[in-house]
């Protein structure tokens, strides 16, 4: 691919640039590398044993019967100590608010007919509340969470369904993710997931949301994401792997170089209800580092159905720090990946 081109994302309708003569640019593929001295263990808060130097877990996974904040586990979870979101204290819940989400509509008036009456609330806004944890993957000290075990990701990934489970029916959407090194926002090296359990479903997985139930209607009962799935098995360009569980691609406007998406081989709305993928993320995560000839920093994050949502299909996005975004793609909201992801795919199936 030599011109540039403009792809559609099929589940947003947000726009990518593929520009792969800018390439060529100096640094234009710089990979983000995670150290190779993570910190001193023995200043790591995750580290079993330093139980002390975080706030009281929420959740563990101990076979052995342990006590709670004591060794013995072999994943755990405990409140953010800093927050982005705070605890309600009897809020009332958004179907219930007379000015609904965040102030600016009206669940009983979606007209705003009583409003045009009264002065406009444009500087609307509404408590931060909702449920901010970090999940401890494993505790030994490693930074990348490709390092895991077989055994150790599938106990992650275990973790993570358990967490979003106990928040799914009370927070209108749950967003799980995961920054592996400090360029990608971790602050502890050790492994580690956060949970935001938010009060409002985030404009980007609202329109998902809407194209979902959009295509089923539309083609009488299809399935977006499974369709997609389909085609891109047919076609082979941008698969990565496929397994018994999952699949794994590039996506087909691929917002960033090396970006890609596990998915189920069937659908399933919402990523706590599946046991699938921790085998298929591995390899992921391997290949990844294969292909670039390094363990990049990372970003990855679960999209799952927001609540009372039935027409969805979870996935997993995997996105390395490869490249720098730039003033076009922070002011207009439309990326630039200089990579296909024809050639992000071909080069990690070679690396699998």
């Amino acid at each position: 691919m030599s011109a540039a081109e403009i792809r559609v994302d099929q589940l947003t309708g947000l726009r990518t640039i593929l520009a792969s003569q800018r390439a060529e640019r100096p640094g234009a593929l710089s990979v983000a590398e995670v150290p190779g001295d993570p910190a001193d263990e023995a200043d790591c808060p995750f580290c079993e044993g330093h139980e002390d130097r975080t706030p009281p877990e929420l959740w563990a996974a101990r076979s052995g019967g342990s006590a709670p904040d004591s060794p013995g586990w072999e994943q755990r979870s405990v409140p953010n100590p800093y927050p982005v979101l705070v605890q309600a204290q009897s809020q009332p819940s958004q179907a219930e608010s007379p000015r609904g989400e965040l102030g600016l509509s009206s669940a009983a008036d979606p007209l705003l007919a009583s409003a045009r009456t009264a002065s406009p609330d444009l500087f609307g806004s509404s408590p931060a509340s909702g449920s901010h944890e970090v999940i401890v993957n494993c505790p030994r000290h490693v930074v990348g969470l490709g390092e895991l075990s077989g055994e150790e990701m599938a106990g992650a990934l275990s973790a993570w369904r358990q967490r979003v489970a106990a928040h799914a029916e009370a927070a209108s959407y749950v967003q799980l993710i995961v920054n592996a090194g400090s360029e990608a926002g971790a602050s502890v090296a050790h492994t580690h997931a956060q949970l935001y359990a938010l009060p409002f479903v985030p404009a980007r997985v609202a329109r998902e949301r809407e194209r979902f139930s959009s295509y089923h209607e539309r083609t009488a009962g299809g399935q977006l994401l499974s369709d997609i799935a389909v085609e891109e098995i047919r076609r082979g360009e941008r698969l990565v792997a496929v397994d018994e569980e999952a699949i794994l691609l590039c996506p087909w406007a691929s917002p960033s170089p090396y970006t890609m998406w596990l998915l189920p081989r069937t659908p399933e709305p919402r990523f706590d209800r599946d046991e699938r993928g921790a085998a298929l993320l591995a390899r992921a995560l391997g290949a990844l580092a294969g292909a670039l000839g390094c363990v990049p920093q990372v970003n990855l994050w679960v999209r799952t159905a927001p609540r009372a949502t039935e027409q969805f299909h979870w996935r997993i996005e995997i996105a390395p720090r490869v490249g720098i975004k730039a003033g076009f793609e922070l002011s207009t909201g439309v990326e630039v990946n200089t990579l296909a992801p024809e050639a992000a795919a071909e080069r990690l199936r070679a690396a699998l």
